[in-house]
């Protein structure tokens, strides 16, 4: 069974390694990110209802601003970002799971003026014309290089799993620099948004049935034992 390679930032490389492992998945770490904190000008309380987050790396590096928000009603996408909602002091009203446009069509009554605290790189909104987001960028995700051990880990067939459309994106531009084939490898690759920025020539490219950590892992066993056919 070929090994699966995790390139998420932390935490969240550990998080999916012990997944996979408990699951019996040769799963090994290699992050091609680094989160960093950025400078932000935080809205008014007053000026919000509801705040809208589409990931936990906005609370973890929100900074002390966030205390400003404590608790104002939360709409999270999945639940270890709920998880961080609530315990910075969010009073969580809805938990979604097929992305921040679903839950934005789904507001509690008098949440009209929403506050997104988002990632430098975000997904943009089809905002209904009832509703205002306000969008404060508050972390990056800074690419790195790939590593010889993750080059020499790829001389041999394997599993990537890809969280984010800028994972596919910087992966796929990393082999190409470094001049490894993509014949050998097989992505498994949490949405169809994610697969799209993939490109093509790989052993095998799949989306996940439901974007969590759940599904992306199961479809990753499936590769793992049709392998290399992908099929």
């Amino acid at each position: 069974m070929p090994p699966v390679i995790v390139i998420r930032p932390e935490p969240g490389t550990a998080m999916t390694v012990a997944a996979a492992r408990a699951m019996g998945l040769d799963a090994r770490a290699f992050p091609l990110f680094a989160v960093r904190a950025l400078p932000w000008s935080p809205v008014p309380r007053g000026e919000i209802d509801a705040v809208l987050l589409g990931s936990a790396n906005a609370l973890r590096h929100g900074g002390p601003a966030l205390g400003a928000y404590r608790g104002l009603p939360a709409y999270a996408v999945g639940d270890r970002t709920a998880q961080a909602a609530r315990d910075a002091g969010l009073d969580v009203v809805r938990t979604g799971s097929g992305g921040l446009q679903s839950v934005l069509g789904n507001l509690a009554p008098g949440h009209g003026r929403l506050l997104r605290l988002a990632g430098r790189e975000h997904t943009i909104l089809d905002v209904p014309a009832d509703r205002t987001v306000i969008t404060r960028e508050v972390y990056a995700s800074e690419s790195l290089p790939l590593p010889a051990g993750l080059a020499e880990t790829l001389e041999e067939p394997a599993v990537v799993l890809l969280h984010s459309a800028e994972a596919a994106g910087h992966f796929a531009a990393e082999c190409d620099r470094i001049g490894i084939g993509r014949a050998r490898i097989a992505l498994a690759c949490i949405g169809p948004r994610v697969a799209g920025r993939a490109g093509s020539g790989w052993a095998a490219l799949r989306s996940a049935a439901l974007p969590n950590d759940t599904a992306l892992l199961a479809m990753a066993l499936e590769i793992c034992q049709d392998f290399p056919s992908g099929s």
